[in-house]
């Protein structure tokens, strides 16, 4: 049976191809009859064309014919009764192949077709009214659900990535499962002095081995190379067996998806589970990279899998990049502990796709995340960042020179940093090294972990440096060096009154080496499989 259009009709629609599933066979009605004489001209389909059909818009409309190759039947959504329509879950998922994009506009006018299904059912029982309110409801539900796992995942991260780091220099011999500073904590519960704990147990005392003795040092340094090459090891041996887009950062790929580009598996169950494991050992390792760019990443990952518990978004591309484009925002939120900067992050820098309504799920998933990952407390500040400040004294407008100095210098090394990173990733594709992903990461670590163990700053982890240069003086700091004031009458914010001793210039000195160290290790690991 055939139809044709006419051509005021050709004019005014756009076709859009898009596939749907065969639905029971339906009669011919008068009106069905009349709308297929002035509808399309059709012609036998093939058999894996069977389920096609075409969508019809207009400037005013934006969908108003759906067409079933299968049966040659033309209906209109407007007057075909309740029975006869095909259900929303009926509508067949948007099928890509693998590094291909997406079609924003098709599947943007699949997801109205699906819209007008809905709206019309509301009107006729109630339960198309309660399923109305779910689908209303579903974004917010589905956001709320990234929210409370990227909180909880990042919460679970920093505390395996604490526990790891102090695995290097010991173990609490009573409670194993306990990092360096919970294990003092529980042995002595009024204050916690990081060079005097009992409970704690350094690798060269499981043998019997204590600090008058030379193998002492030698001991603890073997243990602390053998761990981390071990955890950077496995690191890069699960990523490369089972997940190998696990590896790297994860934002250029994210950004990309955003666009509406297709990358099967990127943000997939494994990827997530292996990156979360791989982020813990590789941070604690001792390579100089963060988490912030891979917390992104596994947020990605936690939107993607629940966007299928929702078929609005799960089985249209185009609407789930508004879950993905949330869970991003969410990523920054724990990472920096900023729910606003997560969205601008969002908003400026990933998503191309961003409506007014994504802008605000993106604030909710941003901000239940933050709450999440403050109730889960991994830095046992009660803080979203482990890097929280408060500081109360005026600052002079003198202050501002140091501070723009401080910019200028930033802004010089930032930039010698990526010339000198590009430079080395050129030269990795091209030498063998760039063939051995395992042999370079385990090379990098070892001389990182041998070169850095020396050095008091280059031997903490990055967090735990940073916390330490965050933290204020007072006279029962215990901290080496920085805090070494002659004058320690005061506390707080005047204690830095007294005149400076002689492990604060020690400690100056070694804090630019530790700078050097790291700028040179960063250049080197930043890149790396």
């Amino acid at each position: 049976m055939s139809y044709m259009r006419s051509e005021s009709e050709d004019d005014e629609a756009d076709l859009l191809l898009c596939h749907i599933p065969r639905t029971k066979k339906r009669t011919m009605t008068s009106e069905n009859k009349a709308a297929g004489s002035r509808s399309l001209a059709r012609t036998p389909s093939d058999p894996e064309d069977r389920y096609i059909e075409e969508i019809q818009t207009s400037a005013n409309t934006d969908i108003s014919h759906i067409a079933d190759r299968s049966h040659g039947i033309l209906y209109n959504v407007s007057n075909v009764s309740a029975d006869d329509e095909p259900t929303p879950t009926e509508l067949p998922a948007s099928k890509y192949e693998d590094f291909h994009t997406i079609d924003w506009q098709r599947d943007l006018a699949r997801d109205r077709l699906r819209h007008k299904f809905i709206v019309k059912r509301r009107q006729i029982s109630l339960m198309g009214a309660l399923n109305g309110i779910w689908d209303a409801s579903s974004g917010w539900i589905c956001v709320l659900m990234v929210g409370l796992a990227s909180g909880a995942v990042a919460g679970i991260i920093d505390i395996g990535t604490k526990w790891m780091t102090d695995l290097k220099d010991g173990i609490c011999a009573d409670r194993f499962w306990l990092d360096r500073e919970h294990c003092c904590w529980s042995a002595n519960d009024s204050e916690y002095k990081e060079d005097d704990c009992s409970a704690w147990t350094s690798w060269p005392e499981m043998f019997k081995i204590y600090e008058h003795f030379f193998f002492y040092y030698v001991i603890e340094f073997l243990f602390f190379c053998f761990w981390a090459v071990g955890m950077a090891g496995l690191a890069v041996t699960l990523v490369k067996v089972f997940a190998p887009y696990a590896c790297g950062s994860g934002i250029p790929e994210i950004k990309c998806i955003l666009s509406g580009f297709i990358i099967r598996g990127y943000l997939g169950k494994w990827t997530f589970i292996i990156k979360s494991v791989g982020l813990m050992l590789v941070a604690a390792s001792g390579l100089s990279l963060g988490k912030e760019g891979p917390m992104v990443h596994l947020a990605c990952c936690v939107g993607n899998i629940f966007s299928y518990l929702f078929p609005k978004y799960g089985k249209n591309e185009a609407k789930k990049r508004e879950i993905l484009s949330a869970s991003a925002a969410a990523g920054v939120s724990v990472a920096f502990g900023a729910p606003i900067g997560g969205v601008m992050f969002s908003l400026e820098e990933a998503s191309y796709y961003f409506p007014l309504k994504t802008m605000w799920r993106s604030f909710f998933c941003a901000l239940i995340a933050g709450i999440i990952l403050r109730m889960v407390n991994p830095f046992g500040s009660y803080q979203t960042s482990l890097f929280h400040v408060d500081y109360s004294m005026k600052w002079n407008f003198v202050e501002l020179i140091p501070f723009g100095f401080l910019g200028i210098f930033g802004g010089v090394l930032g930039s010698a940093f990526i010339r000198a990173n590009i430079k080395w990733c050129r030269f990795r594709k091209t030498s063998r090294l760039g063939k051995h992903p395992i042999t370079e990461v385990l090379i990098i670590t070892l001389l990182t972990a041998a070169i850095s163990y020396p050095n008091p700053y280059t031997r903490k982890s990055a967090s735990a440096l940073i916390k330490q240069l965050f933290d204020r003086c007072g006279p029962e700091d215990s901290m080496s060096g920085l805090c070494d004031y002659q004058n320690r009458t005061f506390s707080g914010d005047m204690y830095h009154s007294g005149s400076l001793g002689t492990g604060v210039h020690s400690s100056v000195w070694l804090l630019l080496l530790a700078l050097i160290c790291k700028f040179v290790f960063t250049i080197f690991t930043f890149g790396m499989k």
